[in-house]
């Protein structure tokens, strides 16, 4: 499979920050985001286990954003994910953007994480 530019340069990217993140050994906050939908992971940094997580192709999330690739929907995703992490005791990640730039759904995902009371 032959890949383009802008995706091996996000995946550089994202494989450096891969790194900084496994060398803090902090929960990770990971986000992924295609033209459709947004996913949010809180990772293990120990066994590299999904804790928690929440995406737009959930059923309850569908039934309030038909189309989960606004940043109305990204916002949801970031404050359900922060719920879901405080339950479970996980109050401080790094926040690992796969390589994406902090701007838009991936900005509005993290900026309603941080609202709801986690911290980066």
């Amino acid at each position: 499979m032959l890949l383009n530019t802008t995706k091996l340069a996000r995946l550089r990217r994202a494989k450096a920050t891969r790194i900084r993140i496994s060398n803090s050994r902090r929960f990770r906050l990971l986000v992924h985001k295609s033209n459709n939908h947004i996913y949010a992971q809180i990772i293990d940094p120990t066994s590299n286990y999904v804790i928690v997580s929440a995406s737009t192709v959930e059923a309850e999330v569908k039934k309030q954003y038909s189309n989960g690739g606004t940043i109305e929907a990204a916002k949801y995703i970031g404050q359900l994910v922060a719920k879901k992490s405080l339950e479970s005791q996980i109050s401080e990640v790094a926040f690992d953007r796969s390589g994406f730039k902090y701007h838009g759904r991936v900005k509005a995902l993290a900026d309603a994480a941080r609202s709801a009371g986690m911290k980066f």
